[in-house]
């Protein structure tokens, strides 16, 4: 069925409440609840479930079987009013799940150009960012936030709580319980600093530059015998002032958890 531009199969269930944009499609046997929104030229794949308090974006793929804004697996949930945000061109993969927020936070987000690959589960009041991929399986658990360009390879196990820093690569089938800094490459077992992400970050255009000034930071911070604080007094000092130094320091910093472990061979 066309409706104004929209696309509805007549073996979806749209409630009335639903607001779709122009250019929205629905296949068959798709269910959208009420206190939904979709944006413009969304397609919502056949069985995905979009469930009340889904706020999602444009130019979004739902592909079969995902369950958006579920509700939360926290018992401390009593059904307050919550959400669940995706923003625009993410493609969410099939039997991936989203929980809507509780009142911690009360919402889930996941950015835009984001990819979810089938199974991954995103827990409630999770914040992921823009440009993340989560790989096949890759479960977060509640309120976990990874950053911008930031890679959870297939089976990943985030630990609630737990931050993942921008542009950071993390092995499949590694288990996070420390917050993982920017730009790094995670694996092992237990997982640990492997090196700097030097793939990803010249794929996105980082100057010579500026990977040798971030591997300087991560051989001061790792590889010098220093703990945390000298490491980070002497990196203030010895390495030239930069974004990526700024992003580095701030984040651990910031951390409540404190920071992955360095490798040992």
């Amino acid at each position: 069925m066309n409706n104004n531009t929209k696309q509805i199969s007549e073996h979806a269930i749209v409630h009335p409440g639903a607001v779709l944009a122009e250019g929205v499609r629905v296949d068959a046997f798709a269910i959208i609840e009420d206190n939904v929104t979709i944006g413009k030229d969304t397609h919502i794949h056949s069985g995905a479930i979009i469930r009340s308090g889904s706020r999602i974006g444009a130019e979004c793929e739902i592909h079969p079987y995902a369950v958006i804004a579920g509700l939360p697996q926290d018992l401390k949930f009593r059904g307050e009013e919550s959400t669940a945000v995706i923003g625009d061109r993410t493609t969410i993969r099939e039997y991936v799940t989203v929980s809507r927020g509780t009142a911690s936070k009360s919402t889930t987000k996941i950015g835009d150009d984001c990819l979810i690959m089938a199974y991954a589960h995103v827990a409630h009041d999770c914040v992921v960012h823009n440009h993340v991929i989560l790989g096949n399986t890759a479960q977060l658990a509640g309120e976990v936030e990874v950053m911008d360009y930031a890679i959870c390879s297939g089976g990943t196990l985030v630990h609630q709580f737990v931050r993942i820093g921008d542009h950071a690569m993390i092995q499949g089938g590694s288990r996070l319980v420390m917050d993982i800094p920017p730009y790094t490459l995670i694996g092992r077992e237990p997982a640990a600093y492997c090196g700097i992400n030097i793939v990803g970050l010249r794929r996105r255009k980082f100057s010579n530059d500026q990977i040798f000034r971030i591997n300087d930071i991560y051989r001061t911070l790792y590889n010098r015998g220093l703990n945390n604080s000298d490491a980070l007094r002497t990196i203030e000092e010895e390495i030239e002032d930069c974004p990526e130094k700024d992003k580095i320091l701030s984040f651990i910093r910031s951390s409540q958890r404190g920071i992955v472990r360095g490798s040992i061979e």
